[in-house]
């Protein structure tokens, strides 16, 4: 570990004036694919190209009809999440427009036929595993949902601590990242799933959100193996505690995808019952242009290939430069595929890290983002977001915020 003297502040102080000097302009804010990504896609955009192609199965979607989306693309999903179609909605392109939309027909009308409205009810919580995903947390914010923070463990949610807090009936559901969770990029371990499916909490309304984002998003051959809650709260009939959420985002196009939204039979008749009200169809030509471009399940994950072919070399990169130039001040998750790194750094030194590499040209994700309210207790978390820029600008993204980590480790020996 550095020596936080006088001298290595200097050193480090003069290291980190000649990168301000350089005029950088990089990000590793958000996990947004980068154009090479984008390109992989080309072809779905020419998958149509006349009259008779938009039709599929009899339904032709230029037109209204199959408003919960059509069989082809829920085959799709369902082949490479493990989920019964008749249980599925398909939606547009964001997958967190669908559990917002959740989250607000619990407010304004229950769970489930019957049951009180969450909007009705005297208190409301939320279990937020963290670090976590900021826009998960925004959503309870927006509803003024109070949220309590659970500790995320390396296999996972601290299962002791959820199992405890749902025997209080005013916690109504949980957010879950479960595969190359955001932004540590651990994967539930198949005890914890099973726990998940076992959970008796207080709340008949309590709900499990699991936003399968990463599912197919390996960067490696030998990727995470997530277990399948859906089966797992069959064994225990249960299928109505849980709602399941992924998207072609990072699959094809952000602004262009289509997201997918599966749980129990009574849970998606009474969802369906009112979207119905809320629209008439969704887009069923881009569902048709992803389901001829890809044909099959197969198809997806051999595109899939190709995004971790480009991604795995800036993962790799950055976990390098980390690895000789960090110096054992910070500890660092090592995902098998997702978007983000996890970056512990010395308590009490995350903000001045952030601070320091805004001011050399190193846009990171805010300080604070991972947790509930935006406040991260320990000031040590840092979301990295390795996929948009060029390898050669994220070495060098990589090494402005190694050395900024350091002299704010510094600094703050210094000071005691």
């Amino acid at each position: 570990m550095i020596e936080p003297t006088n001298s290595a502040y200097e050193a480090l102080l003069k290291q980190y004036e000649e990168y301000k000097k350089l005029g950088l302009k990089l990000d590793m804010s958000r996990g947004k694919p980068d154009k090479d990504q984008l390109s992989l896609s080309a072809g779905f955009l020419t998958a149509l190209t006349d009259d008779a192609d938009t039709v599929c199965g009899g339904l032709d979607c230029r037109n209204y009809g199959a408003p919960d989306g059509i069989p082809g693309i829920k085959g799709l999903f369902g082949a490479l999440l493990g989920l019964p179609t008749e249980n599925m909605f398909i939606g547009g392109g964001s997958s967190l427009e669908m559990m917002f939309d959740t989250v607000a027909r619990h407010m304004l009308f229950g769970a489930q036929p019957g049951m009180t409205p969450w909007g009705k009810q005297s208190k409301l919580k939320f279990l937020c595993p963290c670090p976590g995903y900021d826009r998960h947390f925004a959503i309870c914010e927006a509803f003024g949902i109070e949220m309590l923070p659970i500790a995320m463990n390396a296999d996972g949610p601290d299962m002791d601590a959820v199992e405890k807090a749902v025997k209080d009936p005013a916690v109504k559901g949980i957010w879950c990242v479960p595969k190359y969770s955001n932004p540590t990029g651990i994967t539930f371990s198949d005890g914890v799933v099973r726990r998940f499916a076992s959970l008796a909490p207080a709340a008949e309304d309590f709900r499990i959100f699991w936003d399968n984002a990463y599912a197919i998003h390996d960067l490696y051959n030998e990727g995470d193996e997530l277990l399948n809650l859906y089966e797992e709260l069959e064994k225990t009939g249960k299928t109505d505690m849980a709602y399941i959420f992924s998207s072609f985002s990072k699959v094809t196009y952000a602004g262009g995808s289509v997201s997918m939204m599966a749980s129990g039979i009574a849970n998606m008749a009474y969802a369906k019952k009112i979207i119905g009200i809320q629209l008439i169809c969704t887009d069923k030509i881009n569902q048709l242009r992803h389901l001829r471009y890809f044909k099959n399940a197969e198809g997806v994950r051999a595109q899939m290939k190709k995004h971790a072919q480009i991604l795995r070399p800036k993962f790799e990169a950055v976990l390098k430069i980390f690895d000789e130039e960090l110096d054992g001040i910070g500890t660092y998750t090592r995902p098998k595929g997702g978007y983000f790194i996890s970056l512990d750094l010395p308590e009490g030194t995350a903000k001045r890290t952030y601070e320091l590499a805004k001011e050399a040209g190193v846009t990171l994700t805010k300080v604070g983002a991972t947790f509930p309210y935006g406040t991260d207790p320990d000031d040590k978390n840092l979301r990295i977001a390795p996929s948009f820029p060029p390898v050669e600008e994220l070495k060098t993204a990589a090494e402005v915020l190694c050395v900024c980590a350091k002299l704010a480790y510094v600094e703050r020996e210094l000071r005691r």
